[in-house]
């Protein structure tokens, strides 16, 4: 047993430990087939057509379609990239996108067919096995900062700097979510963190921090609306602008991959895990918590998190860059870091201090009325005027620079030499003939 993980992995040896490697890698690559589908499926059905259907019954096929597309595609080089990083950087995205399910519980103890050998559903586990995780993804957006840079260009490098701001930004209210969790659990190991879910799941005493990590884990994964790095309208596809054929399939395999990665991590430290939901987990004295029931139980909820993803995408229009790191800076990291120190506060004080629980269920209902008035009634701040001259030159610094709150441009130099435009009246006014010698038009005059 590893000291502080309720998961026995003392029975299993290399070879355990190979094929349940093996499992994971094909699980997560006939996943990523399926949810291309699905997600073309569900959002052809949101927008009233039908979805791939071509390809196989109901256009299952059309995903192996499009992979053998990408793999048979001319595969192009860009003359001014730095070749070794250029041709690494989406290998690093798909190594780290496959590392976190190493410690994803699919469930608890199952006995495979036929025999009376059993193993834990989950490859392996540590006591920090959640900062492991944390790690991948953060190592993971070198692959696309190094795939934007390498590329020697200036919309992929664009891409690859809003990608860092990003990931920065959106990381750090994820970390403060995750915290929570690690507070009411006592463990950072996932198995451990699934087992202090028996009685009730982390999304109900946890709800802010569940609510933060899930807007974060979309903007983590550089999905609408929070697709910046790659946006199409203004970037080109951003940081794989320059990437064709299988190298901008492991960009492609990375983001599906990670948006499993986020969905089974959100499943296993907030929604129970392996665990089925009540009532049905009392049935039979938690029959479907056992065996093979668990991990459909776990494909379940994660599946769920995928079709949220795609119904997001389906719905929401794109933000611009500003909305975005003013939304993850001055919104979820700070009700992210309050919700932290108020569990932590309300922690001490039901383990350590005595406090009967309506004397702190009364003193937490009037912090909450003070945080939502504060909240709705503080005023904004408004902008004040630019001291100084009202025009302004945008070209002085060598590149155009927008008006601050009271300057204002100066004219442009094409409304002079843009024509007049007359109106259809005016043009019927002076054509129109006139009689000689009279003050008054040849028709009023034959009237």
């Amino acid at each position: 047993m590893i000291p502080g993980v309720v998961a026995d992995f003392s029975k299993d040896n290399g070879w355990t430990f190979l094929v349940k490697a093996v499992l994971i890698l094909a699980f997560l690559l006939l996943s990523v087939l399926v949810a291309i589908w699905f997600e073309r499926k569900v959002v052809g059905r949101m927008q009233v057509r039908p979805g791939p259907n071509v390809h196989g019954p109901f256009g299952l096929l059309q995903s192996l379609a499009d992979a053998m597309k990408l793999l048979l595609k001319e595969d192009m080089n860009v003359t001014s990239a730095d070749r070794f990083v250029y041709l690494l950087a989406p290998m690093i995205s798909v190594f780290c996108s496959l590392l976190v399910f190493a410690v994803v519980p699919f469930g608890p103890q199952v006995r495979l067919p036929f025999t009376d050998w059993s193993t834990p559903a989950q490859l392996t586990d540590f006591p920090v096995a959640v900062l492991y995780v944390l790690a991948c993804a953060s190592v993971g957006v070198y692959g696309i900062v190094l795939g934007g840079w390498s590329s020697g260009s200036t919309y992929p490098l664009l891409g690859s700097v809003r990608s860092t701001a990003q990931v920065i930004s959106y990381e750090l209210a994820m970390g403060l979510s995750l915290v929570s969790v690690f507070i009411l659990s006592g463990s950072m190991s996932t198995s451990t963190i699934v087992d202090q879910q028996t009685g009730r799941w982390f999304v109900i005493p946890l709800l802010p921090a569940f609510l933060v990590y899930f807007i974060s884990m979309i903007g983590e994964t550089n999905r609408l609306p929070f697709d910046l790095p790659e946006a199409e309208g203004e970037l080109v596809s951003g940081y794989m602008t320059e990437y064709s054929s299988m190298k901008f399939a492991w960009f492609f395999l990375a983001e599906y991959i990670n948006m499993l990665n986020v969905s089974a991590v959100c499943a296993t430290l907030f929604l129970g895990g392996w665990r089925a939901p009540w009532p049905l987990s009392a049935i039979g004295d938690g029959m479907l918590n056992t065996g093979w029931w668990a991990i459909l139980w776990f494909l379940a909820k994660v599946w769920i998190l995928m079709f949220v993803f795609v119904w997001i995408r389906g719905t929401l229009l794109r933000l611009r860059y500003d909305q975005f790191m003013v939304f993850g800076w001055k919104r979820l990291i700070p009700v992210a870091l309050g919700w932290l120190v108020l569990l932590a506060v309300v922690q001490y004080v039901r383990l350590g201090a005595g406090v009967s629980r309506t004397t702190l269920v009364t003193v937490l209902a009037a912090i909450g009325v003070v945080i939502v008035a504060v909240v709705t009634f503080w005023p904004e701040r408004r902008e004040e005027p630019v001291e100084g001259t009202t025009t302004f030159d945008a070209f002085a610094g060598g590149f155009p620079v927008p008006p601050m709150p009271g300057q204002t441009l100066p004219p442009s130099p094409r409304t002079a030499r843009r024509p007049v435009t007359v109106d259809a009246a005016t043009v019927d006014a002076v054509s129109t003939p006139r009689s000689e010698g009279s003050g008054f038009d040849a028709e009023e005059g034959a009237r």
